[in-house]
């Protein structure tokens, strides 16, 4: 608890790659399951909290690992590899951050589960949470990187490529990883179909359409 704790008040040097992990993986993964208990027990949904408890780590983790590799060659390119050890830590103890976050807001969505059964307000509730553990993780990784910047301030400009490249790639794995919630009128399922589809090109049939577009991007 301590170490998880250090997570949430940074220090120099960043964050250790152990507890960051375990952090993903608890706090994400009791988030996951409160989000997936949406609909009850009834019959298979206990299903469908085994999947999401599975996928809110899977989500954090993989985003992580995919956007890495871009993250060095940025740094790299802008003679800051020097650095990249104490970068690759404020970054693991952003996404611990993350975690830490929904797991403590995961009573709120409990609560709203209890006092709705709107399949689509519970999908904007989820969303709100995300949203708010990722502004306080943006938070965390501020002062993890206050040191860094402090020594150079183009490490300002790296902390806003990160940031860019996390979400361009969260966004299209939360898409191929979805349903977290699952619509209880629909059996669990791990994916759903046509999920390895590329959510900016579904966005953008969608702008399309609604200014009255007829050809359909995805094809």
């Amino acid at each position: 608890m301590r170490a998880l704790d250090a997570i949430l008040r940074p220090t120099a040097g960043g964050a250790r790659l152990g507890p960051a992990v375990v952090a993903v993986v608890l706090g994400g993964g009791g988030y996951g399951a409160v989000m997936g208990s949406f609909g009850g027990l009834a019959g298979d949904r206990g299903l469908q909290i085994v999947f999401s408890a599975v996928k809110v780590p899977l989500l954090l983790l993989l985003t992580t690992g995919l956007a890495l590799p871009s993250f060095f060659v940025l740094n790299t390119v802008l003679g800051l590899r020097r650095d990249w050890p104490t970068a690759l830590r404020a970054v693991l103890g952003a996404q611990g951050a993350v975690a830490i976050v929904l797991a403590a807001l995961a009573p709120y969505t409990a609560v709203w589960y209890a006092s709705s059964g709107n399949y689509h307000r519970a999908t904007t509730v989820n969303g709100g949470m995300f949203l708010i553990a990722a502004v306080a993780a943006q938070w965390v990784l501020r002062q993890y990187y206050a040191p860094l910047v402090a020594a150079d301030r183009r490490h300002r400009a790296v902390m806003r490529g990160w940031l860019i490249l996390y979400a361009f790639v969260a966004i299209q794995l939360g898409w191929v990883l979805r349903p977290f919630i699952g619509d209880p009128a629909l059996p669990p399922t791990f994916f759903r179909a046509g999920a390895w589809g590329n959510a900016y090109v579904v966005v953008a049939d969608i702008v399309w359409k609604a200014f009255g577009g007829t050809v359909t991007w995805s094809r």
